[in-house]
């Protein structure tokens, strides 16, 4: 990336510089969470955090570990700001996100600190861009408090199979419940949509079932609409975690495999729209 290289002096004044060789390796994790227009960015040593989120009801993070990026410097224990989403994506792909074999668009993305904007520098075929994108003060993300010690129940399945139960399932349902036990049905999935009640069920020994750790019946509906954003990052990972906690609060973690197959987890969090009532 030798037009990307500024001198030692610039380099001195930024918070943080974070560089790729290969810009889809940023575009196509962010796409997966892009439902909104605000995106916070939290970086630490260990690397990127980009939350999203709607009417505290639902999250998106996307995580994009340090050794993931050619050059990735941080000067404090954290640096947080907040950016148009669309205008990122829109920067990020400005060459037209070439997928041709053998072309890539490099990537070194700066940030002096508050107030600054974030400033990107992109290359292709010898040609640079540069990009300054306006920044804003963070908010401070939901807590959804979720953690793994109240994690009641979680199977892992290979994406392809919630792929294939969402074509199947009835998107004019405006829930989605969720049915995970220790017994029979397992894994179920249910909608009741304009063409009647569907369901869709996972025997636990199935060959889509990674994991399987139940420990109690558990019967949660989630919005469609909440979380119909997930399924961006569904069609991009490989492999998917689905957590229930006592309160009945999911947490979707999905695996996903950039164009070099170096792996990066993006998680959704969703508050239950009603609990059911076991009969």
């Amino acid at each position: 990336m030798p037009l990307l290289t500024q001198s030692q002096a610039d380099d001195e004044e930024y918070v943080l510089v974070a560089s790729l060789d290969n810009a889809r390796n940023l575009s196509n994790i962010l796409k997966a969470i892009t439902f909104k227009d605000h995106a916070i960015f939290s970086a630490t040593p260990n690397g990127l955090k980009v939350t999203v989120e709607d009417s505290k009801c639902m999250q998106a993070n996307a995580f994009i570990q340090a050794e993931i990026f050619q050059e990735f410097t941080i000067k404090e224990d954290l640096v947080g700001f907040q950016v148009n989403l669309t205008v990122l994506l829109d920067c990020l792909n400005i060459f037209g996100g070439s997928t041709v074999p053998g072309v890539s668009t490099a990537l070194r993305m700066c940030y002096k600190g508050y107030g600054y904007p974030l400033t990107l520098f992109l290359e292709e075929g010898g040609v640079v861009t540069v990009c300054k994108i306006n920044t804003q003060e963070p908010e401070e993300p939901i807590d959804f408090e979720f953690c793994s010690s109240n994690v009641t129940n979680k199977v892992i399945l290979l994406s392809e199979s919630l792929k294939e139960a969402f074509s199947e399932l009835d998107m004019t349902s405006e829930v989605l419940q969720i049915t995970m036990s220790p017994n029979q049905p397992y894994f179920r999935l249910s909608t009741f949509g304009n063409s009647g009640n569907a369901h869709y069920d996972y025997p636990k020994d199935s060959d889509m079932m990674e994991l399987f750790k139940c420990t109690k019946t558990q019967t949660n509906r989630y919005k469609m609409s909440l979380l119909k954003p997930s399924t961006k990052a569904l069609a991009l990972s490989c492999k998917v975690s689905v957590r229930t906690d006592s309160r009945g609060f999911l947490s979707l973690q999905y695996l996903v495999r950039n164009d070099d197959g170096q792996i990066c987890f993006v998680e959704y969090y969703c508050c239950p729209d009603e609990e059911v009532e076991e009969e």
